[in-house]
């Protein structure tokens, strides 16, 4: 097993700096998942540590190894694409025991891997099967399959998940995650869908324009954003952001957004002094808005009427779409509110849980 090390690593396409100045250690048999918009570098990253792309600039370590110059099949990695890749003429079985056959593995121990990674995935009874026979959740366990049987110090994997289905998505998501626990393995995953990143990575690289954001747990990220970005990306529905202005009356602070004040809890008044009359930028998770009636105990509600624009009904939530005349945001309210499209409705914001962030760098008070 091994950790996987970036220092100051960049990546240029001409003119174009799809990675800037990645710094990263991700500890041998951690779960790293990267994770940001198209475009941001994530799978740029992936890459150059499998040796698809050349760094531009920096180094890249697997254990204590730099594997700038090693060949991509010396350097201990499995990878497993968005596209499965898979052989159409060949067996599932075929398909699995190839990389090892190219490496002249005696039959024996091609044997024992195969069955014993078709075993933990689940597909013993598909080995004699050609990949035209197989639905897409067993075409990716294939794949995943075939990369498990190199027995790698680090697996790599591309957005495996994109072609599968909703329902298969989930399954295959707790699947991967329980294969993490079993082989020991390094892991490093790359995706889009921020779910799938704060339910399968033990930490989650945040990107943006090739710039790390962020890295953390997924709580951590949740919970202490380091910047909007972060704190926009991660979180479904995404967290809503007010134009607001610091101001202070009789001992007490609030952000003022224009249509409505926030009272900023006592606790937290001594770190926000240095922006009184200074425009911010608040935010507030659609979790963290409610309906009066049926807000949980312990909160800290701050009362805002806004009229009710879209309501979407998920069976154990409903999401409230809300407007005033400067802002439009979101809240999950229970399913027994009464809300109805058109009406005035008040909604209770839970003060303790706000973030604020400097209008200027858009970065986290705190």
């Amino acid at each position: 097993m091994a950790s996987v090390t970036y220092e100051h690593v960049t990546k240029r396409f001409g003119d174009v700096v799809a990675v800037n100045d990645l710094n990263l250690h991700i500890e041998d048999k951690e779960f790293l998942v990267f994770v940001g918009p198209s475009g941001c570098g994530k799978s740029t990253s992936l890459r150059m540590l499998a040796g698809l792309e050349e760094v531009t600039e920096g180094k890249i370590y697997i254990g204590d190894r730099v594997v700038n110059d090693v060949p991509p099949k010396d350097r201990d990695i499995a990878m497993v694409f968005q596209s499965y890749a898979l052989y159409p003429h060949m067996t599932v079985y075929d398909n699995m025991a190839f990389g090892l056959k190219l490496r002249k593995v005696p039959k024996q121990e091609i044997d024992r891997r195969v069955k014993e990674a078709a075993e933990i995935l689940g597909i013993a009874h598909l080995l004699d099967r050609k990949p035209k026979q197989l639905s897409g959740g067993q075409r990716q366990r294939v794949a995943v399959g075939r990369a498990i049987v190199r027995e790698p110090n680090v697996f790599l994997m591309d957005e495996p998940l994109s072609n599968l289905d909703a329902k298969l998505r989930v399954q295959a998501r707790a699947e991967i995650s329980k294969l993490h626990k079993r082989l020991g393995t390094t892991f490093i995953y790359v995706t889009h869908d921020q779910v799938e990143a704060m339910t399968m990575g033990t930490r989650i690289a945040v990107l943006k324009d090739g710039i790390l954001q962020q890295v953390d747990t997924p709580q951590t990220l949740y919970d202490y954003p380091a910047n909007v970005f972060v704190a926009g990306f991660i979180g479904s529905p995404a967290m809503n952001f007010f134009d607001a202005t610091l101001i202070e009356e009789n001992g007490q602070m609030y952000a003022d957004c224009k249509d409505f004040r926030l009272p900023i809890p006592k606790d937290n008044q001594a770190i926000y002094k240095p922006y009184l009359g200074k425009e911010v930028i608040v935010g507030v998770r659609p979790e963290h808005i409610h309906d009066p009636e049926y807000s949980p105990p312990g909160i800290q509600p701050a009362i805002v009427e806004a009229t009710v624009d879209v309501t979407e009904l998920m069976g154990n939530e409903v999401i409230v779409y809300l407007t005033t005349p400067h802002a439009t945001f979101l809240g999950r309210f229970d399913p027994r509110t009464d809300a109805r499209v058109g009406m005035t409705k008040a909604a209770a914001f839970d003060v303790g849980r706000i973030h604020i962030f400097d209008k200027a760098t858009e970065k986290a008070i705190r």
